[in-house]
């Protein structure tokens, strides 16, 4: 039995003890071998031509006291923004049943917050319950947390907890300075010990370098528990941002990105996140490939432009691809 053969049929433990040289020299492959070592890895653990869908609504627009220098939601920044106060719950229940409807099993609810206020809590602890008794997993992402208000949550039911590294810890003062790493750790760790399932990625092509994008997929891959789902988003450019203006990232280099998590991360859902508006079909076809097996539905990312419905579901025809949740595993 050759080394293909074997990796096909045997499953590997998962590994947290990467190291940094291994991940740099998996990005150094020729493109057509890492492809091939990310999609054999796939197939290990899901159906290679499926994908999981989820939606995506911004509970709470805008006025955000961070300075992250991709947001919009920032208070700090003229991106041309409307504010908006937390939805009420009728309005998000509406908005999850379009989503199931249109084939979403996962309605995720973010809110541009650097950290909720208990009386905040107790009002997503409604919509997540509202949103589950439609049958639905549930994902919210408010910020950083106490330990009190992550067992609030994990009581009402929540599924997912979105808390993104964004990028290397090298890079990351460079993007932000009103919160740390270790803050973004420190809540990571109070979900995980909570029982909730962690959804933690990172965001490419904010002028990083090609150490950052494995330092921060390294990050991820030693946590103690590989993230549930992995979103990788590529940077939405948004004019008023600090960020507007910088040079684009090489699709290629995208891609590779998505199938170095995937090898890293082998059980985890790598999801196609922001930025997929500007991506072509070849481009995302590629990324499935890669092992990408996530997306986001509808119209809007929080703020930012998303790619129609309709389009996503006439791109999965023409690929053989169906949607849904389970895994090999």
């Amino acid at each position: 039995m050759n080394a293909t053969s074997e990796l096909l049929t045997s499953k590997a433990p998962l590994r947290h003890d990467w190291q940094l040289q291994e991940v740099e020299a998996l990005f150094a492959l020729p493109f057509n071998d890492l492809l091939f070592k990310a999609q054999a890895t796939h197939r290990l653990f899901f159906d290679p031509n499926q994908v999981q869908i989820s939606s995506l609504l911004s509970i709470k627009t805008g006025s955000c006291s961070e300075d992250c220098g991709y947001c919009p939601q920032s208070a700090r920044y003229d991106a041309d923004l409307h504010p908006e106060a937390l939805l009420p719950l009728d309005a998000v229940i509406k908005s999850a049943q379009q989503a199931k409807q249109q084939g979403a099993s996962r309605f995720c609810m973010g809110a541009a917050w650097r950290s909720p206020k208990d009386r905040d809590i107790a009002r997503v602890v409604e919509m997540v319950q509202e949103v589950k008794a439609l049958g639905m997993e549930t994902c919210v992402t408010l910020g950083m947390l106490t330990d009190s208000q992550t067992q609030t949550l994990k009581a009402a039911g929540l599924d997912y907890y979105n808390h993104n590294l964004d990028t290397s810890e090298d890079y990351y003062s460079e993007v932000i300075t009103t919160r740390t790493y270790q803050d973004r750790l420190d809540t990571l760790a109070r979900v995980r010990d909570a029982g909730i399932n962690v959804c933690c990625g990172g965001i490419v092509g904010m002028g990083e370098t090609a150490q950052d994008r494995a330092k921060l997929l390294l990050e991820l891959a030693t946590l103690p528990k590989h993230p549930e789902s992995v979103p990788i988003n590529l940077l939405v450019q948004v004019e008023g941002t600090p960020l507007y203006g910088i040079d684009s990232l090489d699709p290629l280099i995208f891609i590779r990105t998505i199938a170095v998590a995937r090898i890293l991360m082998p059980q985890s859902r790598v999801r196609l996140s922001a930025g997929r508006n500007d991506m072509s079909d070849e481009m995302q076809a590629l990324c499935f490939f890669a092992g990408a097996n996530s997306i986001f539905y509808g119209d809007k990312l929080l703020t930012t432009d998303n790619p129609m419905t309709n389009h996503d579901l006439q791109l999965f025809e023409r690929l053989g691809i169906h949607t849904g949740g389970s895994s090999y595993n």
